[in-house]
């Protein structure tokens, strides 16, 4: 066994299923402790939301926390977001033009305050609602020369965030610093914000069971012999498909 990259989704990924969250977490640290490996939580909460779950859950302490779908990056419990990231994110980037432009909109209902951070706009749309208001949005961003990317998932989540920040960027720029390979990296992931984590390189990619419509139908589209749909749920599909590529026993 050698050190890797463990990346996961929190909600309905790592977190869901009490028993088999207790055994993953007794290998991953055994995992650490042992062969160095890291640990990467990469989760579309902003880091006050995080923390609630870590204390609910008893979550181990990850070497780096990707938050606010992939535009905040703390390492080693810090409140403080790593710079060389939001370098990255900036160009392009106005918030105020997008909060003002995303006003014509009546479907759009901002998320809480909480939810709302400095390369990350939120709103909740409904599903119904989504299938006309996102192309529209789309083209009124771009005409207005904003460079953004918009990410929905869940049947109601709406993420508007800088055209270079995501998840799986955020990733790579991780895997970049700790100089770890694609095949030594696995991703995890169960809705449409984790598309990004399984769509950059060859990284190892696991679909929990439980996964979102969305999701598999993105699964479905672009299939790859380096990803795993777990029959598992949560983090039961974790384990099921990190024994799957043998990155533990």
């Amino acid at each position: 066994m050698k050190s890797f990259l463990f990346v996961t989704d929190l909600d309905n990924t790592l977190v869901g299923e009490s028993r088999a969250l207790a055994a993953l977490n007794d290998k991953l640290v055994q995992h650490r402790e042992e062969h160095g490996t890291k640990i990467v939580y990469a989760t579309g909460r902003s880091p006050l939301l995080f923390a609630e779950l870590q204390n609910e859950q008893q979550l181990i302490e990850p070497d780096a926390l990707v938050a606010s779908v992939g535009t905040e990056i703390y390492f080693n419990g810090s409140d403080t977001a790593d710079k060389g990231w939001w370098d990255k994110l900036t160009p392009g980037w106005d918030r105020e033009a997008i909060i003002a432009a995303t006003a014509h909109f009546a479907d759009l209902v901002m998320q809480p305050d909480s939810e709302q951070r400095p390369y990350k706009v939120s709103f909740l749309l409904t599903e119904d609602s989504a299938r006309e208001v996102l192309p529209q949005l789309k083209k009124s961003l771009q005409q207005q020369g904003l460079d953004t990317k918009l990410i929905y998932s869940a049947g109601i989540d709406l993420d508007i965030l800088p055209r270079h920040g995501d998840k799986g960027l955020a990733v790579q720029y991780l895997r970049s610093l700790w100089d770890i390979e694609a095949t030594q990296t696995v991703v995890c992931g169960d809705s449409g914000n984790d598309i990004s984590l399984f769509s950059q390189t060859e990284e190892r990619g696991i679909i929990v069971g439980n996964a979102k419509s969305e999701l598999l139908q993105w699964h479905n589209e672009n299939p790859a012999d380096y990803h795993y749909l777990a029959q598992a749920f949560c983090a039961g599909g974790i384990l099921e498909g990190l024994n799957h590529f043998g990155f533990i026993e």
